[in-house]
């Protein structure tokens, strides 16, 4: 885990901090499958500002995910420019005026560098744009080997539905 410590800075309103940071990022798990950041430790840059009210935290950072492809389940690498900003409150009366990243004037960069990017992640990781999936008679890869089934014999359960398919 990665932290940053908010007490030796000394900021007045108006003045920034910044500054290079590794951060360790941990496996991402989505849906059940298994998501990994390629390099695990990535150089990311930190950046936090004093204004009258609060504080504003942002990191930017580059990497690279590896794990299945949301439709083929072969070996997908998505690259992802992640940019997020938080905010934190001087007097924080409510908790929309808190970042959950930082407690006891440490800043969790592990836990946001992981959190941002989620959001920035599409809405299905694919090995390519184009990727057919696989078949869903018989389980093969259809990148692979596109095919088709000729129209099998009805299982007999769907009988029923079948009949009313046909009533209406």
């Amino acid at each position: 885990m990665t932290t940053f410590s908010l007490r030796s800075l000394r900021l007045r309103p108006g003045e920034e901090h910044r500054e290079p940071k590794e951060i360790a990022l941990e496996p991402i798990s989505l849906g059940g499958q298994r998501y990994l950041p390629v390099p695990d430790k990535v150089q990311a840059e930190l950046a936090v500002s004093r204004a009258q009210s609060g504080t504003v935290f942002e990191l930017h950072y580059k990497t690279r995910l590896h794990g299945p492809c949301y439709r083929c389940l072969a070996d997908a690498v998505v690259d992802i420019d992640v940019s997020a900003r938080e905010y934190q409150a001087t007097n924080p009366e409510s908790d929309e005026l808190r970042t959950p990243y930082v407690a006891d004037d440490q800043l969790d960069l592990s836990a946001w560098a992981r959190d941002a990017l989620v959001l920035e992640l599409p809405g299905k990781i694919l090995c390519r744009i184009d990727c057919a999936g696989l078949c869903p008679v018989c389980g093969r890869d259809l990148n692979i080997d596109p095919h088709g089934h000729d129209d099998e014999e009805l299982d007999s359960r769907w009988a029923a539905l079948s009949e009313l398919k046909d009533k209406l």
